[in-house]
This record gives structure tokens, sequence and C-alpha cells, in this order.
């Protein structure tokens, strides 16, 4: 065994250690520590960073969920936005990057669960770091108090499904569960299902994709609307994540008044800006769409709303399309939005609310924006995904 000193920290979160003919990827250890490796495993801490802390969870040691529980929050906020900093330098965009804002809230409302079966017990949790095994766990601290019986509802459904991922949502109204399963539900285990679903109040639980069980639909709130949570369809992990954004993407278009929400999903922005504005909200998920639009009909005191299904990696909003409006906004997945932003390039939209979960498609489909004419006013790093390396941020543009 050989001591190292912890060189840095890759885009992962993880601590690179360098030898002669090494490099490792080493989780939760922290720049300038001295450690001992054996064969590229962490065998002990020899000398700590002076910003290690102990870390609140019970289970963070084993559990590959939270990755930076042992840092102080200084340091670890200024990685965070230094790695979108580092993104927007490589691709040579001069702009003005705000502090880290904190959107943890009472914590995350979505959480899946791996079920496996361990010394003839089933139990359900989290993947321990860089392995396929599991870390069985009792509760969660970063989730919703709402949440804090899950991985006791998700292990309940192993014996009748076996191995299985299980998700829960706390949607305002109760629980909505969707479970992947290699088995099928069969017709002398419905009773048990049915069971479980009844003693843990849960709302709606399906199973690969098809409704099981429906006692009432889940209901999630979005500004003044309540929308229906269609089956596993997106929603931003965090109540103060989801309010967060909204305000940020809201208070850069106060004065348009036709937008463009791009990927809107269930309306998160759609139904905030629509507080003063008239939005054209558009997303390929048909389900999504149905519901938001459902909501807009029902919601009183709102600009009008058009809800459209559109598939805009196929069929982006072309230049001329996007004439009718004075600004977009767009919160694509992980992939990013480059062919829309190709097309907003050619257009004469006046500005652009780009929302983002991954820094490099964020950075690339900025510069498209950047050679099409539009400046980068501001970014702000939005840190929803807390104690891990994933970042989202909200990037304003304006043509000159």
């Amino acid at each position: 065994m050989t001591q190292y000193t912890v060189e840095k920290l890759g885009h992962r979160g993880d601590g690179l250690i360098r030898s002669a003919d090494a490099t490792w990827a080493i989780p939760k250890i922290l720049p300038g520590e001295i450690v001992e490796i054996n064969h590229g495993r962490l065998q002990q801490i020899i000398t700590p960073s002076p910003d290690r802390i102990s870390a609140f969870c019970k289970h963070y040691e084993s559990c590959g969920g939270c990755k930076f529980q042992h840092w102080r929050a200084e340091p670890y906020a200024a990685w965070k936005r230094g790695l979108l900093l580092e993104a927007l330098k490589t691709r040579n965009i001069k702009t003005e990057v705000d502090a880290l804002v904190d959107a943890h809230g009472n914590g995350r409302r979505r959480v899946t669960l791996h079920v496996r079966e361990q010394q003839g017990k089933w139990q359900a949790g989290f993947m321990e770091p860089k392995s396929h095994d599991l870390c069985a766990i009792d509760d969660c601290p970063v989730m919703v108090p709402a949440l804090g019986n899950s991985s006791t509802i998700a292990a309940a459904f192993g014996p009748n499904l076996g191995a299985c991922d299980v998700s829960v949502t706390a949607a305002d109204n109760g629980l909505d569960v969707a479970i992947k399963a290699e088995r099928k539900i069969v017709l002398r285990r419905l009773g048990a299902m049915n069971d479980i679903v009844r003693n843990h109040g849960i709302l709606r639980l399906s199973v690969n994709g098809e409704t099981h069980t429906s006692l009432a639909d889940p209901m999630v709130t979005m500004g003044k609307a309540s929308v229906t949570l269609p089956l596993q369809s997106f929603l931003q992990a965090t109540q103060l994540g989801e309010a967060t954004l909204g305000a940020l993407v809201c208070e850069n278009l106060t004065k348009s008044k036709s937008v463009a929400d791009l990927f809107c999903g269930l309306g998160s922005f759609t139904f905030r800006l629509a507080e003063k504005t008239k939005v054209t909200a558009i997303d390929a998920d048909r389900f999504a769409i149905k519901c938001l639009d459902a909501a807009a009909r029902t919601t009183q005191s709102l600009k009008p709303i058009t809800a459209q299904a559109r598939d805009l990696f196929r069929a982006p909003l072309i230049a001329t399309e996007l004439r009718e409006f004075d600004a977009v906004v767009f919160d694509p997945p992980r992939a990013g939005a480059e062919a829309q932003a190709q097309q907003l390039a050619k257009s004469t939209v006046k500005r652009v609310v780009a929302i983002a979960c991954d820094i490099g498609n964020f950075t690339r489909d900025a510069a498209i924006l950047i050679a099409g004419g539009y400046k980068l006013r501001r970014v702000t790093p939005v840190d929803q995904f807390k104690w891990t390396a994933h970042l989202e941020m909200v990037g304003v543009f304006e043509r000159s």
C-alpha cells in the first residue's frame, strides 16, 4: 500500500490521484488529503482536509447516493460553481456567473430505490459507490418527510415482483409509485399488492408503465394551477428547485408579451409566466401536454395558454415560426437543445432564457446562440441536487 496526495476533484466529484503509471478516481475524498491506496481502492485517510466535516446521514459511508456530505458548504459551493466557470472558459464564453443558489429546500420529492433480496430478506436502497452491491437503507435525510417510509414501501414489493426498481413521488395529495420489474403481476399476488397500496396510502401504483391501481390522480401545484401528474412524467426534484427556476425565468421575461415555453413538461414555467403574458407551451410528451391543457382550462386569472405536442428534437420551431414570439424559454432533457438553438440563432427573438442540467450541452447551445448574434448576459447556477455533482443553470441571452 502506498500513500498519495489527492490532486483535485474531477467533474463527477471523485478525488483524482495520479502515480507514474495510473490515475485513480476515488469517491468521498478531498483535494489535498493524504490517503492510502491499495490496488485503486481507498484504505484510509492519513491526513484529512481541514474542510472535511462529519456526514449527517448514517448510511453515507456505504451509500452511493450522495457524494459531498463530508465537505464544508463554502468550498463545496465554490467547486460546483467552478465547474460552470471552467466549461464557459473552455468555450471562450465571457459572462457574469452568479453565486450558487441552494435549492434543496425541504428535500427531494422523488426517489428511485433498488429492491434486492439479501440473506433471505427483501431490502431497498441505493447502490454502493461504483458498485452493483445494494446499500440497504431505512431512511434518507435528503428526501422530503412524505418519503420517509419509501424504503419500507419499496421493499414490500420484492416478494411479489422480485428484484425491481421502485420510484416514489410525493405529490400534493399523496404518493405515486411506479415500478420497473422483470416479473409480471400474477393473479395470486393481486391481493398482496392491493394490501401494500392500502396500508401505505398510495394514490396510484403502476408496474412497467401500466396502471395497476388508481385511487386518485396525483396532483402537483405549478404557479396557480393544480396539474395532474401523468405516469413517469418529468418533475423537478425539489419544490424549491422548481420555484427557484421559475422565479429566474419570470424575472428575466417581465416585459415579454408573447413567450414560447419549449420542452415545457407539465408547465412549471408556463403557469407562472401566464400570470402576466401569453404563452405557447410545447413538449413531445403528449400526456404532459394533455394535463397542462386541462389545468390551463380550469385555472382562473391567467393569460391565454396554447398547449401543443411536438418533438422539438426532430422538429424544432423554425425561424419563421418563432417570429410571433418576443421571448423563448427552453428547458430540455440532459441532451440539450442543439437543433432548437440553431433555429433560434437564425430568428429575430429578442430574449432567450435557457435552463439546462448538463454543463457541456449548455455551453454548446450557448455557443450556437452567441454565434447567431445573442449575448449571454448572465448565468445562475442552481443546486437542486445538493451533495452531488449534478448542477442546473439558467442563462439569459439577448440580441444586441
